[in-house]
């Protein structure tokens, strides 16, 4: 297969919009926290303390989600530069491995949506009694 400068750039805009996504989901969370320690300040309910140590495991999740996305863009900007200065092969490896990260950018952000789909149900059912 032949590596050229367009290839990793197209990852340029998908990984941006992820990000974005990314970004959109901690700041809801991060708003969620600071609402739920208000109330819990006020009632100290065990439940709240329960949502907020999974508000923590989604938030860690997310974190970890950026994280692998800014990897994956850093490398494939590094594949750029090393398909300039004509480095074929280690440019497919640095690439491959920006591939490697952008999945599993992607798994935690399907582990982070079953988890978040979890907490809602969960609330659903309480409302329904």
């Amino acid at each position: 297969m032949e590596l050229t400068l367009g290839i990793p750039a197209l990852l340029f805009p998908a990984i941006s919009l992820t990000m974005l996504a990314y970004n959109a989901r901690y700041l809801a969370i991060a708003a969620l926290i600071r609402q739920l320690h208000q109330k819990y300040q006020e009632t100290a309910s065990p439940s709240i303390g329960l949502q907020v140590q999974q508000l923590r495991k989604r938030l860690t999740i997310i974190k970890n989600m950026q994280a692998t996305a800014i990897f994956s863009f850093l490398l494939a900007v590094i594949t750029m530069a090393l398909l300039f200065f004509e480095y074929i092969i280690t440019a497919k490896i640095v690439f491959g491995i920006s591939l490697f990260a952008l999945i599993l950018s992607l798994v935690l952000s399907l582990i982070e949506v079953q988890l978040s789909t979890k907490a809602l149900s969960i609330q659903l059912k309480d409302m329904e009694k």
